[in-house]
């Protein structure tokens, strides 16, 4: 399966770089597990960041960022067959839940609970 992740990233940071970049470090923590598990992990900042660079924007809080950041998720949850939830307030990442729900897609909230799963 190929599992998006979505936790907080830009959720609670101030828009700080390094805390951004640390809840992204916390967001691919979750990546080896699932590869272990024979699945494909995706973070849908993998690709809206590079996208935004390429569209002129520095950082998600540049008004461009509204065009991509979101969009890019809702687009990969076209391609993805589950969605790995992890804890923290994000808007984003519960958007990602719902649209994986309307879709009739897989959640989990536990790493441990996607088939297949084994522990490192």
């Amino acid at each position: 399966m190929l599992i998006l992740i979505a936790g907080p990233y830009r959720s609670g940071t101030g828009d700080d770089p390094e805390l951004m970049a640390r809840n992204l470090e916390r967001l691919e923590e979750a990546a080896w597990p699932i590869f272990r598990s024979g699945h494909v992990p995706m973070i849908g900042e993998w690709v809206a960041l590079p996208v935004l660079r390429g569209a002129g924007g520095g950082s998600p809080a540049d008004p461009i960022a509204e065009e991509i950041m979101y969009p890019t998720a809702e687009r990969l949850l076209d391609k993805c067959d589950a969605v790995l939830r992890l804890p923290g307030a994000s808007t984003g990442a519960d958007q990602d839940v719902r649209i994986a729900q309307e879709r009739g897609l897989p959640v989990y909230h536990r790493i441990e609970d996607i088939p297949g799963y084994r522990a490192a």
